[in-house]
């Protein structure tokens, strides 16, 4: 076979149509913006041996640290062993989690080569704690690798990359999680049915989400993880999360047409069910359905991801989390025992929990006003509130009609304009309304990119973004540490001012959402009120136009972690 030099690891009885080589036998390209095309377009797909050399161009490619281990380090360690017969009995480190070793297409005496040349990596990578995405990433570049010690170099190389910005595997648990965190926010966002069916069927949504690498990295047929990985190595990490995105898609597509409405269950059989449907996605969803779907999904650019994951770990990190612990999880922390509100019920409040930003969402509630205890006062409002960050209104009319606000920013901030009205906020603001019907509405350009137009810095070109992947986001010019919040405004080059007014009060009234109306507007006795249209979170009337308050209460976040 044309392809033995790189396929001594391979069963090629497994491999179908994979087994097969034809199209182009060469690339001749060093240009990234090309590679990125040709990667998608599946110019290599069909020929294993030029698969295996675009690989290792790639992998070569990757800027490491100065000392990275390489296959001769491989080989020095394993001196003679490497010409044995590998034991199958090398246990997995500890770090990858427990996940097994996906065999692909490998022959059944390669599972043994693989666990050696990660138990190989562990030893030369002692500062890896937590890396469950490993074995797949093994398995799989074993399928293209001359030996062993190649492969160990590929892995080595991948876990040394030192290119700012850029992630190619976790590390850490405090990585890990921030990962999930991050794909949580993203599948409430840009998922919307789909995390809304997750919401209804599983006890755990965050538990859910937690195996959403090893959708793709370990789940997924090898013939549609391929493909993945031709991106993966051109693109990074964000590639996982659109592949991750598209395979909730289709879950929530597949349990619809099933025409199963699932009461909520046990979230470890929800976890079940997405597994095996991902396994057997070959039968529905071919490789290029699956990255269509992806590369669809109009997303944050790679900057505003990176900041949400920053932001994400920033939050974890001040509660202590970096190595592996139990999280203690929103629905376990929203005890429907000791949950009390006078608006909403817990099961209410823990479906509005469910859109809140997932950092946030390891926090439980806390009440920290209430009409009903501490009067209709706009100044008992501030004064309660000030110091809280974010904080959730929640208000019920004389109609019975029950409506509110997730607030990003701390009340505070609105002393920055003296007694002049004056917004404030970011894009992780949202309205909605519970009664008559459950809806939220976002801000409008998350739904609408094309309201913010792209804004580069001056010489600078983004080469891992271009058409659905700008989304007129601005490159972050700050170091990451010192970045404005997530959705800052000022991330955006925004066509119109009225798409960023978020939340506004003084003396007279609060204010949330602007721009040729406002979603909410509260008088000075927190008595009276008015519900409209807004430009900010193009929102219809969250209730009667004019309506009279009879309760209102504003909820703060308490940390569920805290020792």
């Amino acid at each position: 076979m044309a392809e033995e030099d790189y396929g001594s690891f391979v069963d090629w009885n497994q491999m179908g149509d994979l087994a097969k080589s034809s199209g182009p036998t060469k690339v001749d390209c060093k240009d990234l913006k090309e590679f990125k095309q040709m990667a998608r377009q599946g110019y290599w797909a069909n020929n294993h041996k030029l698969r295996a050399q675009v690989y290792q161009q790639l992998i070569k490619a990757i800027p490491c640290r100065t000392v990275t281990p390489d296959a001769e380090v491989y080989r020095d360690i394993m001196g003679n062993a490497a010409s044995k017969k590998p034991s199958s009995h090398i246990p997995l480190p500890e770090f990858v989690d427990g996940n097994p070793l996906p065999q692909y297409c490998l022959k059944a005496e390669a599972v043994a080569s693989a666990h050696q040349i990660i138990s190989c990596v562990a030893a030369q990578f002692p500062d890896i704690s937590h890396c469950p995405s490993l074995p797949a990433v093994t398995a799989l570049l074993l399928h293209f690798s001359v030996d062993e010690a190649q492969c160990f170099e590929y892995i080595s190389r991948m876990l040394a990359c030192n290119e700012p910005g850029k992630r190619l595997l976790d590390q850490t648990f405090l990585a890990h999680e921030s990962g999930c965190m991050t794909f949580g926010d993203l599948a409430n966002k840009y998922c919307t049915s789909a995390h809304k069916m997750i919401v209804a069927t599983a006890q755990d949504v965050l538990e859910v989400y937690s195996d959403w690498q090893r959708w793709v990295l370990g789940d997924l047929p090898f013939s549609h993880m391929v493909r993945v990985l031709d991106i993966y190595l051109v693109e990074g990490y964000k590639v996982l999360f659109r592949v991750a995105l598209a395979l909730l898609k289709f879950y929530r597509k597949h349990k619809a047409e099933g025409g199963q409405a699932a009461p909520q269950q046990d979230s470890s059989k929800v976890k079940d069910d997405i597994q095996a449907f991902i396994k057997g996605i070959g039968a529905t969803v071919t490789p290029e359905k699956l990255l269509e779907k992806a590369f669809s999904i109009r997303m944050f650019s790679r900057k505003e991801i990176t900041l949400l994951q920053v932001t994400n770990e920033k939050s974890l990190q001040r509660k202590g989390v970096t190595v592996k612990q139990k999280r203690r999880n929103v629905q376990l922390a929203l005890n429907p025992d000791t949950f009390s509100s006078e608006i909403v019920s817990a099961k209410e409040m823990r479906d509005i929990w469910s859109w809140i930003p997932e950092r946030f969402a390891l926090c439980q509630p806390q009440l920290v006003f209430t009409t009903s205890t501490h009067g209709c006062s706009l100044t008992r409002f501030y004064s309660h509130c000030e110091g809280h960050e974010p904080t959730l209104l929640l208000i019920r009319t004389t109609d019975g009609d029950v409506c509110g606000a997730f607030l990003s920013t701390d009340w505070e901030e609105r002393k920055r304009g003296g007694n002049k009205l004056s917004f404030f906020g970011t894009g992780e603001c949202f309205v909605f309304r519970l009664k008559p019907e459950m809806e939220r509405y976002e801000w409008v350009v998350i739904r609408h990119p094309e309201l913010a137009s792209a804004k580069k810095i001056q010489g600078q070109e983004d080469t891992a973004s271009q058409n659905s992947d700008n989304n007129g986001l601005q490159q972050p010019e700050k170091p990451v540490g010192d970045l404005s919040p997530f959705l800052s405004a000022r991330h955006f080059n925004l066509n119109s001012k009225n798409t960023s007014m978020f939340m506004a009060g003084n003396v007279d009234s609060i204010i949330v959402g602007g721009g040729d109306g406002n979603a909410l507007y509260i008088d000075s006795e927190l008595n009276h009120g008015r519900a409209g249209r807004c430009t900010t979170f193009d929102n219809p009337p969250l209730c009667a136009e004019s309506f009279q308050v009879s309760l209102l209460e504003v909820w703060g976040f308490q940390d569920a972690m805290a020792s």
